[in-house]
C-alpha cells in the first residue's frame, strides 16, 4: 500500500471524491474503475480512511456498492452518513440502503 501512497494514488482518490456534487454518491468500486482500476475498492478504502479532515472532503458520498453505509464510526457513524446523504437529497430505498440508480454521479 505504501507504493500506492507514493505514487500519488491517494491524492487522486481525494481529486473524485472532491468532485462528487450533493445529492449524489460514488462506491468505493466505481472509483477504483475511475482510477482505470489500478487499485481495488478496498485500496480506496485505505484512501478515505485516511483523508485528512482539513482537507474537508465529502468521504460521506462514498458508499458500498449495495448501497450501505460505512461500517463502525466512520462519518459518525452510519445513522450520521445517512442523515447527510438525505439532508443532501440522496435518494433511499425503504430497506435503508441508497438508491444508487437514482443517486450514482457519473463524472465525465
Amino acid at each position: 500500500m505504501e507504493n500506492i501512497r507514493q505514487a500519488g494514488f491517494f491524492a487522486r482518490v481525494y481529486a473524485i471524491v472532491a468532485a462528487i456534487p450533493p445529492g449524489k454518491v460514488m462506491t468505493y468500486g466505481q472509483i477504483a474503475e475511475a482510477l482505470d482500476n489500478v487499485c481495488s475498492a478496498r485500496y480506496v478504502g485505505y484512501a478515505m480512511h485516511s483523508a485528512p479532515k482539513e482537507m474537508n472532503l465529502p468521504c460521506h458520498r462514498v458508499i458500498n456498492s449495495l448501497g450501505q453505509m460505512a461500517p463502525g464510526m466512520i462519518f459518525g457513524g452510519a445513522a450520521e452518513q445517512a442523515r447527510r446523504l438525505q439532508a443532501e437529497g440522496v435518494a433511499f430505498k425503504k430497506n435503508g440502503q441508497v438508491d444508487i440508480v437514482l443517486s450514482r454521479h457519473r463524472p465525465r
